[in-house]
């Protein structure tokens, strides 16, 4: 998919040796009109619905629908897929874009947080799984 976006959560806890893994896939990125309709064609083959609306109606985006949305929360064929427009504790697009690293995988490249902004990040969360990430990449910081 091209578009203007950095990956994180799962992602980045595991590019960074971090144990604890998800099932989902966060994307941070811009949510101008043009993004977003970019998204949703490069997710169409992915059947995306709105996991977060009672009737899990099909992702169905037009420019106006594009106007103040802030998050995108999807199941696809391949799982779920959150598009978020900033990452708690780090900001907006612009800021988590200047937060992350390229990374090689092999279906292309990909940007995901730097280890210190994923445990500014997690640290802001709070929550007890992201704390207990907070910890073990702490941990590998001072293996290194």
């Amino acid at each position: 998919m091209r578009s203007n976006s950095s990956s994180s959560a799962g992602t980045r806890r595991w590019q960074h040796g971090c144990t604890l893994l998800t099932q989902d896939l966060d994307v941070c990125c811009r949510f101008t009109p043009d993004n977003l309709l970019r998204i949703q064609r490069a997710m169409a083959d992915l059947h995306p619905i709105h996991r977060m609306t009672p009737n899990r109606i099909p992702l169905a985006l037009t420019r106006e629908s594009c106007r103040g949305l802030k998050n995108l929360y999807l199941d696809t064929d391949w799982g779920v897929i959150d598009c978020v427009s900033e990452v708690t504790g780090l900001g907006d697009f612009e800021k988590v874009w200047g937060e992350s690293e390229p990374i090689n995988l092999p279906t292309g490249q990909c940007r995901i947080l730097k280890r210190e902004a994923l445990i500014r990040s997690k640290s802001a969360l709070g929550r007890p799984r992201d704390l207990e990430a907070v910890k073990q990449l702490r941990y590998l910081d001072r293996r290194k």
